[in-house]
């Protein structure tokens, strides 16, 4: 069990000003705690017609909306009458809808966009429709059909660590924030975090990919789930996993772009500033939600962690995932590399923010061991020497608990990480 913390749900209620019954028009909706997006959700809706707010599944889309508009109509497509009503007579719909609403799960009748176009170019006034959807292949085929221009799209992912923290039942050490993870509905529910992931993988994981790419050999798609758990915070080997699961690498890859598209993981690209020609080009994966990570590995507690062989691979994932979040939370595009040269020389996480860089080590350790600021050290003396022109940042994120600065290196504890201005 995790130690509750002294915040209680009214204070942060109040703290944030949000409704202390907790009540919104039409039904009840679980404790909302202040997301990081709501301010650039807004923001949008005073500008655009349309604001679209896609993720994965359980992110708190519908929340977050519900919450930042309380005063729209709200609706939902996943009840079969409904997203019937707006497949089949979709005019009827939205004149229902006349002043605008929030449309839950809009990409279930893909038909209805069309049609949306017609009645925003017609009465164009900001923040008339808030749009949610969790499969995002299906919500952005149908906004680039149908809503280009007319439409903002935002990313909800779930919390990063600061919003998780004002839920007074989270994990207040490591071990257990990263085998937790970060769905919402965990601690908003006080739910048992391995039942309700694997519940999360079955109910949601396996049956929306398996249903776009029409899988029949579940036991293969189940063997490449897991190895791609296995392979977070690695450069990526479709080869490798292909061969383990039992599947071409071209398999491997239509399933990795589908869980990518589904946010269940992300890819990082090499940094492509070259500081050397000889800088391998292999893109790094990493999933989203570590908890996530440790179900599919079949890690059965905290504490089990402590000594897992993957223990780094998955703390740098973590890390790779809040700085995404921060990022991706505030409207701004995540921008997020790494590097490695074939001399070993490398940096876990490189951030482009334009008109600098980001350097960022990871060490899941609660110590740091000499000579783990190395690669931060010669990768900035290379910036130095080829883009002179570019402010540097260089970060080493780990275990620990006290804040240092050693040759120009911040050495942040890991409970420390939302601090950095990102």
């Amino acid at each position: 069990m995790h130690q509750r913390r002294e915040d209680s749900s009214f204070l942060v209620r109040v703290l944030f000003g949000i409704p202390i019954d907790n009540r919104y028009p039409c039904a009840d909706v679980p404790l909302m705690i202040r997301r990081n997006l709501t301010g650039p959700l807004q923001a949008l809706a005073e500008k655009m017609p349309v604001v679209a707010v896609t993720g994965p599944r359980q992110s708190g889309k519908t929340t977050l909306c519900r919450a930042a508009f309380p005063d729209k109509r709200y609706v939902s497509l996943e009840p079969l009458d409904l997203r019937d009503y707006a497949r089949d007579d979709p005019r009827g719909f939205l004149e229902e809808h006349v002043e605008g609403a929030v449309i839950d799960e809009a990409q279930r009748a893909p038909g209805l966009f069309s049609y949306l176009q017609a009645e925003v170019d017609e009465r164009p006034e900001p923040g008339r429709f808030i749009l949610t959807g969790s499969q995002h292949f299906g919500l952005n085929e149908s906004i680039t059909q149908s809503l280009a221009g007319r439409v903002a799209l935002l990313t909800l992912l779930p919390p990063s660590l600061d919003e998780l923290s004002l839920f007074p039942n989270s994990p207040l050490d490591l071990l257990s924030t990263l085998w937790t993870g970060a769905y919402p509905r965990i601690f908003d529910q006080e739910l048992e975090a391995g039942r309700w992931l694997g519940d999360y993988v079955t109910t949601y994981v396996q049956r929306d990919v398996r249903q776009v790419l029409n899988v029949t050999d579940l036991d293969a798609f189940t063997q490449f789930l897991r190895l791609a758990a296995g392979s977070t915070g690695t450069e990526l080997h479709l080869s490798r996993i292909g061969a383990d699961a039992g599947v071409t690498h071209n398999t491997v890859r239509s399933w990795i772009s589908v869980l990518e598209a589904s946010f269940i993981l992300f890819r990082i690209p090499a940094w492509h500033r070259n500081l050397r020609k000889r800088s391998v080009k292999a893109p790094k994966l990493h999933f989203f939600d570590t908890g996530l990570v440790c179900q599919l590995l079949g890690i059965q507690d905290a504490e089990q962690l402590r000594h897992h062989p993957l223990r780094g691979a998955i703390f740098e994932s973590w890390v790779a995932s809040e700085i995404y979040k921060a990022r991706g939370h505030r409207g701004f595009s995540p921008n997020l590399f790494h590097f490695r040269d074939n001399k070993g020389l490398e940096v876990d996480v490189v951030v482009d923010t334009g008109p600098g860089v980001i350097g960022v080590e990871c060490k899941a350790g609660a110590t740091i061991a000499t000579g783990s600021m190395a690669g931060l050290e010669a990768v900035g003396k290379l910036v130095s020497t080829h883009h002179p022109h570019l402010d540097q940042t260089l970060c080493l994120v780990y275990g620990g608990a006290s804040a240092q600065r050693r040759k120009g290196i911040e050495v942040l504890p890991w409970s420390s990480l939302p601090t950095l201005n990102w």
